[in-house]
């Protein structure tokens, strides 16, 4: 078995996120880490909207980002920490529109190791140098500076190393042009180490130590340290330094330095100062738990600064600090508004704050105010004893607020997020959906989803209106070349025309010159200022002082079909003859004195738009009834000759020529495209040749099931294609590469551009007798997501078998749930304490729920209908249960009646696993499933993490244990047990009589159950201990699995042991052979293994495509979906592995990881192709891809086709 891996849907969540002018403009840009993946975005300051201008796979894991810029420069580069064991600068090109690696330093081992750095990033403000660290002891400090030529060059590493020491944080501080200083957060254990009682680690001191680089000795040394609070996390620098023309200083310099519940100013030498974090005023707030902050972001105004900081409850607040030159005289601290939790906050100068939300979507806002002049408290150092610090170690009293919505920022944009995806399912649910869709759950506690995710492009549609009768195509045009807007609508009908005008309304308009006595064939607005219309028994030429000149088909013959562009026009004839005239430089048509008979009906015509700057385009494309596609030249030469020749499989029905960009094929200028629809619905794209008017490099695509339409259309200032069948697709350019996506919109019968003030880049199209005008927002989008919010974290879900509901069960730990947060609330109002009603009432999904302590959990069952988008009902747990696992089982002793299994657990605690009791929940299903009725719950002794339905009756792992229960009156029936797993059971498949047990650490058990005797035995398992996350059946005798450390794996049984085993009906032959390696008697095969680099968290064996194969699609935490599409043949896999070889080393790592290495990170990668790698061959420079092209002994184009096949007979991406 050999697999190629291709990433469907690439990771969305945002680990790390920096502002600078990356591409050396005027405009700030933000590079996000998602992982494994860089992304630039750039934000329009006008309309508020975040654009994907870049995003590249880096083939390793990264760890840090940092941004800086050298003293004097406009542009900043990026510096990146990953686990290549290698420091990486990285220049964003905007030529090539791609990231350039400026430098490279190895410096360690490569994987994500404690002392190897690459874990932390800081630099020197004025971009003299950086540190990069590890967890532990390792510190580098690398100077940066330019040489003659101004490019940038960087120093050999100096240490800063210190034995024994755990890092918490690292900061550059802001010394102005001084000797650059870093501050760590520092943690000594070598005496802890040492201590067997535990009184050094209680009193291991976190040291705030300062590294000074001499630049005048070029060494490190350590300058400063000082204990500070034992509870401090994060380090904040502050603005310092002289302004070089003036002896004024910028601010103190120095760190804050972020611990539980307190923020302190520190600087050597200075004063210090603390002031509490300000809790909310919540009545359920629980008083004895402790704030700390997550993230930080620091911005610098003319003369001032402010810090944003925010706690792990998502609220932000606002850190001034009065100075006088260097001396800090006041550290304020206020609320300022609450948004999600992120992992990295950036403010840029145009007044956005961008927010990298740790789960779920991330969010641009704006500023609307700085929150200066509200009636916020505010809390300062000075209204405390000693600033704050009289007594360090004592906390300082509570400060409250009260969180409100947003007042000082407003949302200015959504970048929609999967992360995470905790579990998912492919089903065709939809109606008039001939693709699955895949729904997935995903985010955490209030702010989750469940999200129903479908192939194609997301449609805004601004007007749909009822037209008298059914047209068959409609147009629109202007009435001058230079008018920015469209004038009229055309639409043509079986016996007329009507024209549209478009202006403050759309109305009909008679006084045209447009005949509208007959049908319409084309409307082209051509040469100044004159239009066109082509109808079967002639061609009106309007001009501007509405004189008409007609020209009428001959005596007998009508225009069965047209093309035009500006200057050019050709109709075929009823009898096979093709009519040529040409625009002369006086604005008349004239007609070419030949006719060209074909020699078969013309079924349809195209020419490409007139290029930039000549008279006309040289070539035609015509389609015969014979199936055959002729190149017909223009050229005043040698015109109406046929230059080439192609044969179709189907007679066409339209053509349409189109210069579009395609970097794959030419990265400096647009490719001449001649598309093909044929009647049996499938779509040719093939290459024109500018020069000698050959056609190469065919591709084919199946589109639908109707003959197809083509329509030339501009897409945000691109030429685009729309193909019309069962359903719409758009041929465009994205970041240079072509596109085909489908459109999630009704079936249109003809299409074209639309420009007016409202929607200056829309279509208008047509459905039946609707006309319907609307936009495509976001190009790029391959997925598009549709959305339910859900109140907890999500954990499972399953579909019903009959009526197609989900069923779903949430739930979170360390919150309150309803029913406890009512008794604690009825518990205040007894004791007769104040209750703040609109506390209370304010929106979970923006400020959460209220924090409970470890073991508190709040769960619920959640019936889904995925088909109208809603909730169709709740059913909360109470007594602090909280779900695990759920499953339909037809039970055998209930005449085959479907019941909802929920495992459950009371009082449970994460670390180490425990709870009071777990339960199995049984319910049965009323109103047709809608409703669901507790039936009875039976006690268990540990977490029942795995349930599913067996034979007529239950199979559970209930920890260690898998057992079969059997429906009972009063509770379910224990029948039959084994107990020899090692640690917990987390996933069970089935097939028969076996059962494929996933453990938490010790891999994939098979079992069987053998009835005679009633045994359930385990017969093989796997060689290594992994930890899975996610398990499936491939077929009955292989297993495809995922562990905890983004790894993938396929396993299977020998066929002989697997029958042996079947024909053995009592298991006694297991019973008595012998195990090996202290497991089961017999071990599978590993066939394949692949680093994803992602936890996957669930595993499907589906076809995405109707018809097509079945593969294996996965989701992973961070938000990404990919497949596992097995190849055919062996040749196929040669050919793409040998490819794969050649990319390893044409195409380096960004971030200077080995790919082998990278995709073989704990065990070395096996019959599986990276797809990803493979695909970046379309973005190598042409003489690269000419050159592995010719070692693979094939052309540039069929290496090129043999990879959009790949992807698009498995995947229709």
């Amino acid at each position: 078995m050999h697999l190629y891996n291709l990433t469907l849907q690439p990771p969305t969540a945002a680990t790390q996120a920096i502002v600078g002018n990356f591409s050396g403009a005027r405009t700030q840009e933000i590079i996000i880490s998602r992982g494994t993946r860089l992304e630039l975005l750039r934000p329009d300051v006008q309309t508020g909207k975040l654009s994907t201008v870049i995003a590249s796979d880096v083939f390793g894991s990264i760890r840090s980002l940092a941004a800086f810029r050298l003293t004097g420069s406009t542009k900043d580069y990026a510096i990146v920490g990953s686990d290549s064991g290698r420091i990486i600068i990285l220049d964003y090109d905007p030529k090539s529109s791609s990231f350039v690696k400026l430098h490279q330093e190895t410096f360690g081992k490569s994987g994500a190791r404690r002392i190897v750095p690459g874990q932390y990033l800081a630099t020197d403000p004025k971009g003299r140098s950086v540190m990069i660290s590890a967890v532990e002891k390792a510190k580098l400090v690398y100077i940066l500076n330019r040489d003659a030529a101004a490019n940038l060059t960087i120093s050999s590493p100096l240490e800063a190393h210190k034995n024994n020491a755990i890092i918490h944080h690292i900061v550059g501080l802001d010394v102005g042009f001084e000797n650059p200083l870093f501050a760590a957060l520092e943690v000594d254990y070598s005496e802890s180490d040492q201590d067997p009682t535990g009184e050094a680690f209680n009193n291991a001191e976190k040291m705030l130590t300062y590294y000074e680089l001499d630049l005048g000795l070029n060494h490190v040394v350590r300058k400063w340290s000082e204990a500070t609070d034992p509870r401090a996390n994060l380090l904040v620098q502050v603005p310092g330094g002289q302004v070089a023309s003036t002896d004024r200083f910028d601010g103190p310099s120095g760190v804050l330095v972020c611990c539980e519940d307190h923020i302190i100013y520190r600087h050597m030498d200075r004063r210090q100062h603390r002031v509490p974090i300000p809790r909310r005023q919540h009545p359920l707030e629980d008083r004895q738990r402790g704030i700390i902050i997550v993230t930080a972001v620091m911005h610098k105004m003319k003369g001032a600064f402010f810090f944003l900081l925010q706690s792990e409850d998502g609220d932000l607040f606002k850190v001034t600090i009065d100075h006088e030159e260097d001396e800090v005289k006041a550290l304020k601290i206020k609320y300022f508004d609450t948004v999600p939790v992120a992992s990295s906050l950036c403010i840029l100068k145009s007044g956005f704050l961008f927010v990298a939300s740790e789960f779920g979507n991330h969010y641009l806002y704006q500023f609307q105010k700085l929150g200066d002049d509200d009636n916020e408290p505010e809390f300062s150092s000075t209204s405390y004893p000693g600033t704050g610090m009289a007594n360090p170690t004592i906390a300082l009293p509570h400060a409250h607020f009260r969180p409100r919505p947003l007042d000082n920022l407003a949302l200015a944009d959504e970048v929609e997020s999967l992360d995470p995806i905790i579990d998912s399912k492919v089903m065709n649910l939809l109606p008039n959906s001939d693709t699955p869709q895949i729904f997935t759950a995903c985010g955490r506690g209030a702010r989750s989803s469940f999200r129903t995710l479908r192939h194609g492009l997301d449609v805004e549609e601004s007007v749909s209106s009822e037209l008298p009768g059914i047209p068959n195509a409609v147009w629109t045009t202007k009435r001058r070349e230079d008018d920015e807007f469209d004038t009229y609508i055309i639409l043509s009908f079986v016996n007329g025309t009507l024209v549209l005008s478009i202006g403050e309304t759309i109305e009909e308009v008679q006084d045209t010159g447009i005949l509208s006595s007959a049908p319409t064939l084309a409307v082209q607005q051509i040469g100044a200022d004159a239009l066109l219309q082509v109808h079967p028994h002639g061609i009106r030429h309007i001009l501007a002082d509405h004189r008409v000149n007609q020209w009428s088909a001959p005596q007998g013959k009508t225009i069965v079909t047209a093309t035009t562009n500006k200057r050019q026009v050709v109709v075929a004839l009823s009898s096979a003859e093709l009519v040529y005239f040409e625009l002369d430089l006086d604005g008349q048509l004239n007609e070419y004195q030949d006719r060209k008979a074909m020699g078969s009906t013309i079924t349809a015509l195209s020419i490409a738009e007139v290029p930039e700057g000549r008279q006309r385009t040289p070539y035609l494309a015509v389609g015969c009834e014979d199936q055959t596609v002729r190149i017909v030249s223009l050229d005043p030469e040698s015109t109406l000759e046929t230059i080439s020749l192609q044969a179709l499989t189907a007679p066409p029905s339209t053509i349409c020529i189109a210069d579009m960009l395609d970097a794959s094929i030419n990265k400096t200028q647009p490719t001449l495209f001649v598309n093909i629809g044929l009647q049996n619905g499938v779509l040719l794209r093939t290459v024109l040749d500018p020069i000698n008017g050959q056609l190469t490099d065919t591709r084919t695509r199946f589109l639908g099931n109707r003959p197809v339409r083509l329509v030339r259309v501009q897409i945000q200032g691109n030429p685009a294609i729309l193909a019309l069948s069962s359903r719409s697709w758009l041929n465009y350019t994205h970041q240079n590469l072509m596109h085909f996506t489908p459109l999630i919109f009704d079936n249109l019968d003809y299409a074209w551009s639309f420009s007016a003030e409202l929607s200056p880049e829309g279509l208008i199209g047509i459905a039946g007798s609707v006309l319907r005008i609307f936009q495509i927002p976001k190009l790029g989008m391959k997925l598009k997501q549709d959305s339910i919010p859900l109140s907890l974290t999500p954990r499972r879900f399953i579909s019903h078998p009959k009526n197609r509901h989900f069923y779903l069960i949430e739930g979170d730990h360390r919150v309150l749930g309803d029913e406890a947060a009512n008794k604690r609330l009825q518990a205040m109002t007894q004791a007769g304490q104040y209750i703040d009603q609109e506390m209370l009432d304010l929106p979970p999904e923006i400020f959460g729920r209220p924090r409970a302590a470890a073991g508190i959990w709040a769960s619920a069952i959640r019936i889904i209908d995925p088909v109208e988008g809603r909730t169709i009902s709740t059913i909360t747990l109470d007594n602090n249960e909280a779900a695990f696992s759920l499953a339909f089982v037809s039970f055998s002793a209930r005449n085959n009646e479907l019941h909802l299994v929920v495992g459950t657990a009371q009082d449970t605690l994460l670390s180490p696993r425990s709870c009071t009791s777990g339960f199995l929940r049984t319910y049965r299903f009323t109103e047709d499933g809608v409703g669901l009725e507790l039936l009875h719950k039976t006690e268990t002794d540990d977490i029942p993490l795995a349930v599913m339905g067996f034979q007529g009756r239950l199979v559970a792992g209930v920890g260690k244990a898998l057992r079969i229960y059997e429906m009972g009156k009063k509770k379910l029936l224990r029948k039959a047990e084994n107990k020899t797993f090692s640690t917990a059971i987390v996933s069970l498949n089935t097939q028969g009589s076996r059962i494929i047990v996933g453990d938490m650490q010790e891999s994939i058990y098979f079992a069987v159950y053998k009835a005679p005797e009633n045994r359930l035995l385990i017969f093989a398992d796997d060689t290594q201990p992994r930890w899975i996350a996610a398990a499936t059946m491939v077929d009955y005798n292989t297993v495809a699995a995922s562990d905890r450390f983004g790894n993938v794996f396929i396993n299977r049984l020998d066929a002989k042991v697997s029958d042996q085993v079947d024909d053995d009906p009592t298991g006694a032959g297991i019973l008595h052979e012998k195990g090996i390696l202290m497991g089961a008697p017999h071990k599978t095969d590993m066939l394949c293994h692949f680093h994803v680099g992602d936890l996957v968290t669930s595993i499907h064996k589906v076809s995405l495509v109707a018809g097509g194969r079945e593969v294996l699609l996965y989701t992973g935490i961070h938000g990404t979906i990919g497949i596992l599409v097995p190849f055919v043949s062996k040749e196929d896999v040669d050919f793409i592995s040998t490819l794969e070889q050649h990319m390893r080393t044409e195409q380096g790592s960004l971030v200077g990881r080995d790919h082998l290495s990278w995709r073989g990170y704990y065990v070395p990668v096996k019959a599986v192709v990276d797809g990803d790698l493979c695909e970046t061959y379309a973005r190598l420079p042409g003489s690269k891809q000419s050159a592995i092209a010719g070692e693979l002994d094939r052309t540039v184009g069929e290496v090129l086709k043999k990879l959009e096949q790949l992807r698009v007979t498995a995947s229709g991406f």
